[in-house]
């Protein structure tokens, strides 16, 4: 079904927010740091999976030898273009624009816990990835393990900052269900191959997620979105000159 993972999303940063306001800060840093980890683990178990099953699938098949060379290559250009524009600086930057410009209002907790936890939960690769897949797939498993993500760390947040960090799944519903609305009408035409290419380069970039995670190495992830649109594209133009 899709939109079925943006759902579980909603549904998780509602009990997170709920059990946070509940519980309080009894929550313990070492279980926090002990979930996390147990979701970085199977983040990576998540992205080897995607990315090999498309090169060894249909992808790999249409496009013979140069499937992985496809793949390799769009990493490296997209990261060159996202490293470019730093993209990952960007997002951060937006995050502190929001934060001073929060802080020189004088708001209560509330707006804090809205914003940062929407920031938190809009932001990112997993959310692209999650609501094209699903979109164009009707696969939500990227969005389900983000949603156990989200839901902890909303738990996390509200445990501080309360009931306003609950209040950042209607922006961050509608962010995800717009994009997977909008890969659902885009994909109807487009070839399952390039589908395909753009499941193994995103199994990368969650794998990526994933090493990140676990604090294995800081990979700029964000940086490497633009890699999802080389990849396809190439692969596009060679299914047109193959006839």
């Amino acid at each position: 079904m899709t939109g079925l993972g943006t759902v579980l999303d909603v549904v998780s940063i509602a009990v997170g927010t709920a059990a946070g306001v509940v519980l309080g800060d009894r929550v313990s840093k070492k279980l926090r740091e002990l979930v996390l980890g147990a979701i970085g683990l199977f983040i990576i178990i998540l992205g080897v999976q995607q990315a090999t099953q498309a090169l060894t699938g249909g992808f790999a098949k249409e496009i013979g030898d140069l499937a992985s060379l496809i793949v390799l290559g769009s990493l490296v250009v997209g990261g060159m273009v996202g490293g470019f524009v730093d993209i990952e600086w960007q997002l951060k930057r937006l995050g502190v624009f929001f934060e001073r410009r929060f802080s020189s209002a004088g708001e209560g907790t509330f707006l804090t816990g809205f914003l940062a936890a929407t920031l938190l939960f809009c932001i990112g690769p997993m959310a692209v990835l999650g609501a094209f897949e699903d979109g164009l797939t009707g696969n939500f498993q990227i969005l389900a393990v983000k949603s156990l993500m989200d839901g902890f760390a909303a738990l996390a947040l509200a445990s501080g900052l309360g009931w306003g960090v609950g209040f950042s799944l209607l922006p961050m519903g509608a962010y995800q269900g717009g994009l997977t609305i909008l890969a659902k009408l885009v994909g109807s035409g487009i070839d399952p191959v390039v589908v395909s290419c753009m499941s193994a380069i995103g199994g990368v970039l969650v794998l990526g997620v994933g090493v990140r995670m676990l604090e294995l190495k800081e990979i700029p992830v964000a940086n490497l979105l633009p890699a999802i649109v080389v990849g396809p594209s190439v692969t596009a133009v060679i299914l047109l000159a193959q006839g």
